[in-house]
């Protein structure tokens, strides 16, 4: 993919360069469907008895319902890669890696204690789940050190650590002591006990990495001054062979996923076989499938904005925002609906996963109603967007710290 041959970062005296509507609109459009899974965690009866990808247990609009947000963790982080790179062509190199392990580090700070606590409500910290927001933070830092290489050689690094990183599946290390602990942050979702804490390692970060590294080798295609219609190409081009390559190496499992499929019991759950891949840690097949889609898309929806989509890049352009305040609202009303339903508002002040509550059993609703719960969170997220949005736009020149929110 030869873009340019080497690192380009422009001098600070470059031109504000004008948002991309479309990565807004993409990262929007992941944003809102990323709440439907959270709204399910806490709402949905099911939720608290099976995983929805469980082909014995599942039906075929819950599966999808979980499915479809696959894509918002791989395109969320892919995204962050991208920006990193529009973000360092109006600076040096050192003040993007400066900002970047800042950054990064900000944001495994908040994971750690603003996110931790919105999901849990205990002040106590009884559980700390990291998640995709710390997942961003370690690979920002990382790729703070990446951007002092080529361009060939974070791309090498990107492929090694996303398409290589399946060969260390069958590598564990037992117990819960500091070498467990080092291998789950790398690759093995692990859950350990320290004293009253439990620490869920649930994003470990080897792939995650990869993908932060890919997409700001990516970000050359959105240089100031590249031309359109070749981006345009190679986006229709690298998407649709990744959709290619993940057939191919899924039909015959051969490589890229820990879970074979296999046939079911008619053509769809042999579909729903097929494509029900592996996000811990996110597996070779995973990411081909969710942002091979995601290129083709950033292709297509490469045009000027209607209304509609102008209120969905609202989402796009205060991603951290949204995300803080969604986690809150839901955790708000779930203690509204846990109170409505019989239970203690209390109970929704969590020692573990929600699901895991033994003072819920029973608790949940229908799926119809999981799903206009997500549309009425969405709706009320608006206006917050965009009055952080334009508040953002308007102070941003010269509070600096908006630029880490």
């Amino acid at each position: 993919m030869p873009f340019v041959k080497k690192q380009t970062v422009a001098s600070p005296k470059v031109l504000k360069q004008k948002r991309i509507e479309s990565i807004d609109l993409l990262r929007g459009i992941v944003m809102i469907i990323m709440a439907l899974d959270h709204v399910r965690d806490y709402f949905h009866r099911d939720a608290f008895l099976f995983d929805p990808t469980n082909l014995d247990r599942t039906n075929v609009i819950l599966f999808f319902t979980r499915f479809i947000t696959h894509y918002c963790a791989p395109v969320f982080v892919f995204l962050a890669g991208v920006s990193a790179y529009l973000y360092g062509s109006k600076r040096t190199i050192k003040q993007l890696s400066w900002y970047l392990f800042s950054r990064g580090l900000w944001l495994v700070f908040a994971e750690l204690f603003i996110i931790v606590l919105g999901r849990t409500f205990n002040p106590t910290f009884p559980l700390v789940n990291l998640q995709v927001i710390w997942a961003i933070g370690i690979s920002m830092m990382v790729l703070s050190g990446l951007v002092y290489m080529r361009m060939r050689y974070i791309l090498l690094v990107a492929v090694v650590l996303i398409a290589g990183h399946n060969i260390l599946d069958n590598v564990h290390v037992p117990g819960t002591g500091a070498w467990a602990f080092f291998w789950s942050i790398l690759h093995e979702p692990k859950e350990f006990a320290y004293g009253r804490v439990d620490i869920f390692v649930q994003y470990p970060l080897l792939p995650w990495m990869g993908l932060m590294a890919f997409g700001y080798y990516l970000g050359q295609l959105y240089a100031p001054g590249y031309d359109r219609e070749k981006r345009r190409n190679i986006l229709l081009y690298l998407g649709s062979s990744m959709l290619v390559l993940f057939f191919f190496l899924r039909c015959f499992n051969l490589y890229g996923d820990v879970a074979p499929w296999s046939i079911q019991k008619n053509y769809v759950f042999n579909l729903m076989s097929l494509i029900n891949v592996t996000k811990y840690p996110p597996s070779l097949l995973y990411i081909l499938v969710t942002i091979g889609p995601a290129l083709i898309l950033l292709d297509l929806i490469e045009k000027p904005l209607n209304k509609l989509t102008q209120k969905i890049s609202v989402y796009g352009r205060v991603p951290f925002f949204y995300y803080v305040v969604h986690i809150y609202l839901i955790h708000v009303f779930a203690m509204i609906a846990a109170k409505i339903s019989g239970y203690k508002w209390s109970d929704m002040i969590l020692k573990t996963k929600v699901y895991r509550t033994p003072e819920l059993k029973g608790y949940g609703f229908n799926l119809l109603t999981t799903y206009l719960l997500w549309i009425g969170l969405v709706l009320l997220l608006y206006p917050m967007c965009k009055w952080f949005d334009t508040y953002k736009r308007k102070h941003q020149a010269t509070k600096y710290w908006l630029t880490y929110l």
